[in-house]
């Protein structure tokens, strides 16, 4: 259904208004009205969300804590709590599915809804946005931005345009939701920086300023066949669709997982094999899990390192069958990890899992096959057949799953893990902000 004539504006982008800080207020409500900083408290974090009284003094998202303390000293700073986020963000989601069975997630706080298959029942887009606004502060008692468009790309920048506003001034009320039609869309996206273009990160947008493409009408003037010479055929083709207004991407609302991963930032950084050796048991434990969790396998593990100086490097090893466990997850990583010079100082380390499938239908591997998690086995070294011990490691890891189900992540685990007076178990989003 058209909205202001013209094609039919079915595409929803909805963005939650600061939403780990709205949730840290909404279990918190001594902190309502006040500048809150979520995010990491160690020397390296940065800031994951804050509040606009916080964003007013010039802090936002992804800056140092450091910095984000300078500029707003009586801020609130509340450590983020991923599992909390995670909680509400499903509950949003069952928000979404009143309106709409076609619904994207792009995050915690943000999903695309395709509601075409709505208008005879909720009416047209633009009612079923201010629908969805209403029913998530009844749901939720939180706020959201709505932007409604004929494509993902002009939708998404309509839900900013729909946000508060935040300056020294004060925070002022946004529209809450904004429309952009057809005959509307060239003015609104030739109006704005390339940088607002999907796919243009900071050094696409330095090459393009040296060519004087500063906004997107400049780069809109571009011929298509110049933009895939300077920016290669795929992105060139991209960016020129974009700018003129060309954006084919569907709503999906199943988007298959390619990896599972986990990764950690070190306050110091690590020197050695040895000292990074159970961070690797510690995040594969977490990797299997989830994907015991999630009913998946994997054939290819990696693990990336970060060094002081940002440098980043990954490597990675497939087998031919399915991994079986998190202890063959942790052999592999610690095998790749052991090939690296780590000398000159890891700042952060992650584990993945990916070439992912359905556990069901994976079916068993040919244990005899070697791979590079037999060659860190000392029966391997010895010249015997790998012992077979994955399958009964498996079982004793589905135990384990079965006992955190119902006492927690924290209740038992690898002993490399253990750390103080407990365990130390690798959660989703921890520590994910340093």
């Amino acid at each position: 259904m058209s909205d202001k004539g013209g094609a039919p504006l079915d595409v929803l982008h909805v963005d939650m208004d600061c939403f780990f800080a709205a949730v840290e207020a909404l279990d918190d409500p001594s902190l309502r009205g006040r500048p809150v900083i979520v995010g990491g408290t160690g020397p390296r974090s940065v800031v994951a969300s804050c509040s606009y009284e916080a964003r007013a003094t010039g802090v936002r998202s992804a800056m140092p804590m450091g910095e984000a303390r300078r500029r707003c000293p009586e801020a609130v700073v509340v450590a983020g709590r991923h599992s909390r986020y995670s909680e509400v963000s499903s509950e949003l989601h069952e928000v979404f599915a009143e309106f709409t069975p076609v619904i994207e997630p792009i995050g915690l706080d943000e999903a695309f809804l395709d509601v075409s298959g709505g208008h005879r029942l909720l009416g047209s887009s633009e009612e079923i946005a201010w629908a969805v606004r209403r029913r998530v502060r009844e749901a939720l008692a939180l706020d959201c931005s709505v932007g409604v468009g004929r494509t993902k790309q002009v939708a998404k920048l309509a839900s900013r345009e729909a946000k508060p506003r935040a300056s020294r001034a004060g925070t002022f009320a946004g529209r809450g939701v904004v429309v952009v039609g057809e005959a509307e869309e060239r003015e609104f996206l030739w109006n704005r920086p390339v940088r607002d273009l999907w796919g243009v990160g900071p050094k696409t947008a330095e090459r393009l300023s040296r060519y004087g493409i500063s906004t997107v009408a400049e780069l809109a003037a571009v011929e298509e066949a110049a933009l895939e010479r300077l920016l290669g055929k795929a992105v060139g083709r991209q960016l020129h669709a974009l700018s003129w207004g060309n954006d084919a991407r569907p709503v999906v609302s199943s988007l298959a997982t390619k990896s599972v991963s986990h990764e950690e930032t070190f306050p110091v950084d690590r020197h050695s094999v040895a000292e990074l050796q159970p961070e690797v048991v510690r995040l594969a434990d977490s990797v299997g899990h989830r994907l015991r969790r999630s009913g998946l396998t994997g054939r290819t593990v990696s693990v990336k390192l970060r060094f002081g100086d940002f440098s980043t490097i990954s490597r990675s090893h497939s087998l031919a069958g399915p991994l079986l466990s998190s202890s063959e997850i942790a052999h592999i990583a610690s095998a790749l990890l052991e090939a690296v010079e780590v000398s000159p100082g890891v700042r952060l380390l992650g584990v993945a899992v990916s070439s992912l499938e359905p556990l069901a239908s994976a079916g068993g591997r040919q244990l005899s096959l070697l791979s590079l998690a037999e060659l860190a086995d000392p029966a391997a070294e010895r010249g015997q057949p790998r012992r077979a011990a994955e399958p009964a490691r498996a079982e004793v890891e589905a135990a384990v799953d079965a006992i955190r189900a119902r006492y927690g992540t924290a209740a038992v685990g690898p002993a490399a893990v253990i750390e103080g007076e407990g365990l130390r178990v690798k959660e989703l989003g921890d520590r994910q902000w340093g």
